[in-house]
C-alpha cells in the first residue's frame, strides 16, 4: 500500500524512518494491536512510497518493532509522571509518533534529524509550541542549545545509534551526560552478530537490505555505558511486555539470551 501525497526520497539510513513507520503502521491496523498509533497509520496514506513492495508485510516483525517502540513508550511516559513540564529530545527521530501516543498536554517534545528527514517531518507533522524539529545530526551537539533543561530532559534515541560508529556513540552520551546532568536517556542496540552481518551486506530479504550498522552491544554489556562518563549511573534494561501469543510466551525466555536486542534506560547524576 502507498499514499497518494508526499513522495520522499531519502538516502539509506534516512530511508530506516520509513521502515519503521511502515511496521508502527501494520501492527496499529490490527484490531488486537500492541500498540494502538493512529498517526502512523495516517501517514502512511498520506506519503506516496510503495511500503508493501519495499519492505514486505511481516506480522511478526511489525509485532516485534511495536513493542520495542512501547518500551519506549513506558519510560517516557514514566519521565513525564516525574516531570510533567519536561522535554522528550528524539534523536533521530524520523517519523516517530510518541508525541502523540503518550502525550500528557504539558510536555515538550524535541525532534532532531538529518536535514532531508527533517523537512519530511516538517511538512508532514508541522511543528507548533511544544512540539519543534531540529534539522542537524545527532552527533553535531548544537541541537543541545534548543534544550531547555529547566523541567528536566529525557533524551530518547531509538534505532539510531546502530548507525553510528561505536567512538561515536560514547561521545555522545558523554556529551549528553555532561549537558544535561540530572537527566536520563532510553537507547536501544542491537546484539554484536547482528551489526557485523548488517556491515557485510548480509542483512536483507526478498523485499529490503538493511544498512550498515557499526555499532552493536549484547545485551549483558549494557554496564559499560557507564565507562563514557562519570555522570553515567542507574543502567537497566527495559524488557518488551505483552504481545500475541506465541511471541508473548517467548519474550520472558528470550532473557536470558546474551546476543539479543536491547532497550536500555540510564540517568545522568546531578553535577
Amino acid at each position: 500500500m502507498s499514499g497518494g501525497g508526499e513522495q520522499p526520497e531519502l538516502g539509506q539510513v534516512p530511508e530506516t524512518a520509513l521502515w519503521t513507520l511502515w511496521h508502527r503502521a501494520v501492527e496499529a491496523r490490527r484490531p488486537d494491536t500492541v500498540l494502538p498509533d493512529p498517526v502512523a497509520v495516517e501517514l502512511v496514506e498520506r506519503i506516496d512510497y510503495p511500503f508493501a513492495v519495499r519492505f514486505g508485510e511481516n506480522a511478526l516483525v511489525s509485532q516485534l518493532q511495536a513493542l520495542r517502540a512501547a518500551c519506549f513508550d513506558r519510560e517516557v511516559a514514566d519521565f513525564l509522571i516525574r516531570c510533567p513540564r519536561g522535554t522528550v529530545v528524539g534523536l533521530g527521530d524520523g517519523l516517530e509518533t510518541q508525541g502523540w501516543r503518550v502525550d500528557n498536554g504539558r510536555a515538550n517534545w524535541l525532534s532532531v534529524d538529518l536535514p532531508e528527514i527533517a523537512e519530511l517531518r516538517r511538512r508532514l507533522l508541522p511543528p507548533d509550541e511544544r512540539h519543534r524539529i531540529v534539522a542537524r545530526s545527532a552527533t553535531d551537539p548544537g541541537w543541545m542549545d534548543e534544550v531547555d533543561p529547566a523541567n528536566g530532559v529525557l533524551i530518547s534515541a531509538e534505532g539510531l545509534l546502530m548507525y553510528l560508529r561505536p567512538q561515536e556513540v560514547r561521545a555522545l552520551i558523554a556529551a549528553c551526560a555532561e549537558r544535561f546532568p540530572g537527566g536520563a536517556m532510553v537507547l536501544d542496540a542491537v546484539p554484536r552478530w547482528f551489526s557485523r552481518r548488517a556491515v557485510e551486506g548480509k542483512l536483507r530479504d526478498r523485499y529490503y537490505q538493511a544498512p550498515p550498522m557499526p555499532f552493536g552491544m549484547d545485551a549483558d554489556e549494557r554496564d559499560r555505558l557507564a565507562s563514557a562518563h562519570p555522570r553515567v549511573t542507574d543502567i537497566r534494561e527495559v524488557y518488551p511486555e505483552g504481545g500475541r501469543r506465541p511471541l508473548s510466551a517467548l519474550l520472558p525466555l528470550a532473557r536470558w539470551i546474551k546476543q539479543r536486542p536491547s532497550v536500555v534506560a540510564l540517568r545522568f547524576a546531578e553535577s
